[in-house]
């Protein structure tokens, strides 16, 4: 088979060890790669590139399909950006894809015969990273979800469950209380499912739904959701399954893929031979599957398998063991372990199941996505956001009345989201941060852009700081934007 050159990452903290350990086991077990190693992460950091990558760096990864990555280091303090996530979103990696399975009863675990993947959007959500400082009390962080986005995720979702031979997809979200962006996310699942007739499909609300995850994972079978929730989730699943050392990642786009595991750099444990390097060889795996090297995958696998049947362990499952009280295991380093697994190839395990990548294949192809571009959208309104640290909501309504002119009426004034003026309650605790909301009046003209600019005027004129405005938006004619709490 000819070889496919592979851009590497080695990566900080652990991470040299690991990949070293990984890259061994995936040659040995008959991987068609030929690995270029980049440099990323805190030296590049540390170097001045406040992204932590070079312009070079880029070009290579960029001129190939697929990125092998160990865990990197993003420092603290302002100016620098997880590379992570850059990553993510230059090559469009929309699909992060986190399988969490119990390997008991080789493996102590609360939760026997767990097998969960969690396909988390990896592009959008508050991880856009869109932060302000508004006020001196109040900070924001954007969450930016879009119709592509979540069709391309949800749909990701079902084929691969389809191709797998899953039988249910399950979507987690908070469109209880974030009807707008968790509402598109449910809503576009719930259009997309009678697609797939096959396939159990369910909704839960992310708080319950991730506390029944914890409690009943063999309820569950493929869950897709949102960004920030799949964060959360797939590290709890990792972690309930046995060991978040255990947990590969694939990060899955129309023309490039990235595959990690899903634990940090833990920088105190570096360079002692300590590591498990078992998430970062499993991302390896997925990345043959990827490629079409199912044969090589399923040996390697299959090897992996057998070294934890035969509990030649690293420090982390044996600190585990001694806390079930268990026995009969041999604690190795992460160089060792990685020579256990190569001493096995060829071999199955025999009391978890064995693995055959052959039997599954996944040629999906990117969706057709639904054209809202032209969507009508007709001004509604305006929310102008004010900084006022002196003045009540009480006061503040009874100055901006008379200032919203004849274009405008004062709708309501906000404070975090709930209602504090016309009405209001005293007892309500306010920052110095108000969202003023103003419509046209009852059977007036809708507002048109010029008098908002007027409107923004009248404020100044009368010392009233401005800090952002949104506009109020009829999409198709239905509302496109929430309702205060308490409105």
């Amino acid at each position: 088979m000819r070889k496919e050159t592979v851009p590497v990452a080695r990566g900080d903290g652990i991470g040299p060890e690991i990949m070293e350990a990984s890259l061994h086991v995936l040659l040995e077990g008959g991987a068609a790669i030929e690995p270029v190693f980049v440099e990323i992460g805190e030296k590049v950091y540390r170097a001045g590139y406040t992204a932590g990558i070079t312009a070079e760096t880029w070009e290579i990864i960029t001129n190939h399909r697929v990125f092998y990555k160990a865990p990197i280091t993003t420092p603290q303090g302002s100016g620098y950006k997880s590379l992570n996530v850059t990553i993510r979103k230059t090559l469009s990696l929309y699909a992060n894809v986190r399988p969490a399975i119990s390997y008991d009863p080789v493996v102590p675990s609360k939760h026997p015969g767990m097998d969960v993947v969690v396909i988390r959007e990896n592009e959008e959500d508050l991880y856009a990273g869109i932060e302000h400082q508004q006020t001196p009390e109040v900070v924001q962080c954007l969450k930016l979800i879009s119709r592509p986005g979540c069709e391309r995720i949800v749909r990701y979702a079902f084929e691969y469950a389809r191709a797998y031979g899953r039988k249910k997809v399950t979507c987690m979200t908070k469109d209880n209380i974030m009807k707008l962006t968790d509402g598109l996310f449910h809503r576009v699942f719930d259009e997309i499912a009678p697609e797939y007739p096959d396939l159990e499909s369910e909704h839960w609300i992310i708080d319950i739904g991730i506390a029944k995850l914890a409690d009943t994972p063999g309820n569950f079978d493929v869950v897709v959701v949102p960004n920030l929730y799949g964060d959360l989730v797939s590290d709890m699943t990792a972690q309930i399954a046995g060991s978040v050392g255990f947990a590969p990642s694939a990060n899955i786009g129309d023309n490039h893929a990235m595959f990690e595991a899903i634990h940090g750099s833990a920088p105190r444990y570096a360079g002692q031979n300590l590591a498990n390097p078992s998430g970062l060889l499993l991302s390896g795996v997925m990345l043959l599957v990827h490629i079409g090297q199912a044969e090589a995958a399923t040996r390697i696998h299959n090897a992996w398998l057998k070294t934890l049947e035969d509990r030649v362990w690293t420090y982390d499952l044996v600190r585990k063991a001694k806390a079930a009280g268990l026995a009969g295991y041999t604690e190795v380093g992460t160089r060792e372990f990685a020579k256990a697994v190569v001493s096995r190839l060829g071999q199955k395990p025999e009391r978890l199941p064995a693995i055959d990548y052959r039997q599954a294949g996944f040629g999906f192809k990117p969706p057709q996505l639904t054209a809202v571009r032209n969507a009508a959208m007709q001004l509604d309104g305006v929310d102008i956001f004010l900084h006022e640290g002196q003045l009540s909501g009480a006061e503040l309504g009874r100055k901006l009345e008379p200032l919203a002119g004849p274009e405008f009426r004062l709708v309501m004034i906000t404070n975090r989201g709930q209602k504090v003026y016309p009405g209001g309650f005293s007892g309500t605790f306010c920052t110095d941060h108000w969202r003023c909301r103003f419509q046209a009046p009852d059977g007036g003209a809708p507002p048109t852009p010029a008098a908002i600019r007027q409107l923004l005027a009248r404020l100044e004129q009368n010392n009233l700081q401005w800090i952002k405005l949104e506009n109020l938006y009829l999409v198709n004619g239905k509302r496109g934007y929430s309702l205060g709490q308490g409105q």
